[in-house]
């Protein structure tokens, strides 16, 4: 029984973890203007719809001074690679 027990134990502990959730973003500082395309990865909570997202977005960008302008979109891990080049500096900075 003991047995059983730690091998569903450890079957649980191996189980893969949920695909992480991401979103692309553009946003803008003023006086003077800068722009910016990032990435940045949401808690599951905020990958349910853009209204979230963006809520997310929005409150860690306003603590370094961006402004949202827009999100792009929402996707998960295997949509990271073909972004890392364009978002430069901004990957999974914030």
């Amino acid at each position: 029984m003991k047995q059983i027990l730690f091998s569903l134990a450890l079957a649980a502990v191996a189980l893969p973890a949920q695909a992480g959730c991401y979103a692309d973003y553009k946003a803008k500082q003023d006086d003077p203007l800068k722009l910016h395309y990032g990435v940045m990865e949401l808690p599951e909570t905020a990958c349910e719809n853009r209204k979230a997202a963006a809520t997310q977005i929005r409150a860690r960008l306003a603590d370094q001074g961006w402004l949202l302008l827009k999100v792009q979109s929402i996707f998960d891990e295997a949509g990271l690679a073909e972004r890392k080049e364009s978002a430069g500096a901004y990957f999974l900075r914030y």
